[in-house]
């Protein structure tokens, strides 16, 4: 059997089809990923990925010989399916109209010490878009015979077969007790604990892709799906197996997503968004997030990344951005960002890197995340400015860019052959920057930002 691995990355923003073999990038192809208005809420727009991915594996197929196939996807998003088909639409996390069950929902939803599950808005929570489907939604959430995350969806849609995963049950879902290593008590108390496929490892293989998957792309029909990953999760992968704890993976994107390993699980709160994720192994870590990638563009209002001139005069400007600029995540999600001060036009881009410096130096701070190796993965890195001002942040600590455009599905690809036995790439080291007036400026910024109500 070929050793070539097809990873389906189904992101927020765009889907690909990635090949790999022994960890080498051969081949990829992506688009933009939609959502739909509805009804009955709006959803991730499946058939259109769908149609992208048969139609990616017919031209991979020519010219590869896939012996593999691995699913990993974004978080907060899960799948009711019928015998054969969806029962109810995959709801996009950013329906604000979720929200209207919370009274009810409330009263079901673990306490932040069980399922270290935040409560986060819209419908980042998927216990509460369960709740929804359930109770707004009871015609479809009839037909259903089996609720998995996301990426367990493209495996099932791939081989047939329906299985539960912890990284994707654990993604702030309300539906996993971490420290316990178990579906927590909102799954009986919502009723829905018989929608649960048994529970399988990531890098367990599932079975063969259906035959009429396999004369639709031209695939071998003993192509083998594994059950698959959420996709920070992915990212976290090539470290634990080349890395010692403690350290900690910046993994970017629309979401930034701050991952801890080895450290305390202690000084997590819900407050500033920092929660327990589980990595593929079952094992809980520290983490934080905030919506990053969006915050940014709000702020820099173009493209480009900036140079250190124009971070330094920002900081002699005294401009500042104040969270928050999108509405979700991070520990102040529920206020409105502002910018204070006059910033020219062109700077733009270096007030959105300090920003995404200082909200992870500060959410880090609060994790107690100290020391170890620090590791910025996706597309920030191609930002040197923000890789060096964390450095000069964060003195303490070794900071690494791991210049990979494809990370998150690179990582995905390791499950078809683990343990790995080929060696990961190691990241790049970064050298500080040495930026006059940087430490009285964060010093300014938190005295401003600690004035905004938690």
């Amino acid at each position: 059997m070929s050793q070539t691995v097809a990873v389906l990355d189904i992101g927020k923003t765009n889907v690909k089809l990635a090949l790999f073999n022994d960890g080498r990038l051969l081949w990829e192809k992506s688009a933009p990923n939609c959502v739909r208005p509805g009804p009955p809420y709006p959803h991730e727009d499946v058939e259109s990925a769908w149609n992208f991915f048969l139609d990616a594996f017919r031209e991979a197929a020519r010219a590869h010989q896939i012996g593999a196939i691995v699913p990993t996807a974004h978080g907060a998003a899960g799948a009711l399916i019928g015998e054969s088909e969806l029962a109810a639409p995959v709801m996009d996390y950013e329906f604000t109209g979720v929200e209207v069950i919370e009274p009810d929902y409330a009263r079901l939803r673990p306490p932040f010490s069980e399922s270290l599950s935040p409560k986060v808005p819209a419908g980042l929570n998927l216990g509460r878009q369960l709740a929804y489907q359930k109770w707004r939604c009871p015609d479809l959430f009839a037909k259903a015979r089996y609720f998995v995350g996301y990426p367990q969806y493209w495996t099932w849609r791939l081989s047939g077969v329906a299985a539960s995963e912890v990284t994707s049950l654990g993604a702030h879902t309300d539906l996993w007790a971490p420290r316990q290593g178990q579906v927590s008590s909102l799954v009986k108390a919502l009723g829905v604990d018989h929608l649960l496929p048994p529970l399988r490892r990531a890098f367990d293989p599932i079975g063969p892709i259906q035959p009429e998957i396999a004369a639709l792309t031209g695939l071998a029909p003993e192509t083998q799906v594994f059950c698959g990953i959420h996709d920070s999760n992915a990212s976290l992968l090539p470290y634990l197996v080349s890395r010692q704890a403690p350290f900690t993976v910046l993994s970017t994107g629309t979401w930034v997503i701050l991952m801890c390993v080895g450290l305390s699980l202690d000084q997590l709160d819900p407050r500033d968004d920092t929660l327990a994720n589980v990595d593929a192994l079952g094992r809980p870590i520290a983490c934080g997030r905030f919506m990053g990638g969006r915050e940014f563009a709000v702020i820099a209002g173009g493209g480009g990344n900036p140079d250190l001139d124009a971070v330094e005069r920002v900081i002699v400007s005294g401009a500042m951005a104040l969270p928050c600029f999108s509405g979700q995540g991070g520990p102040y999600a529920a206020t409105e960002g502002v910018i204070v001060g006059d910033v020219a036009a062109a700077d733009r881009t270096a007030l959105a890197t300090l920003y995404c410096a200082l909200i992870s130096d500060l959410m880090l701070t609060r994790m107690g995340a100290t020391s170890g190796d620090f590791v910025i993965e996706g597309p920030f890195v191609g930002n040197p400015a923000f890789c060096e001002l964390l450095g000069a942040l964060r003195p303490k600590q070794r900071i690494f860019a791991a210049k990979d455009a494809a990370g998150t599905a690179r990582g995905a690809a390791l499950l078809a052959h683990w343990p790995p036995t080929y060696p990961i790439a190691a990241p790049t080291p970064v050298h500080p920057a040495a930026i006059a007036g940087l430490d009285a400026y964060r010093d300014a910024w938190r005295a401003s930002v600690d004035q905004i109500a938690r």
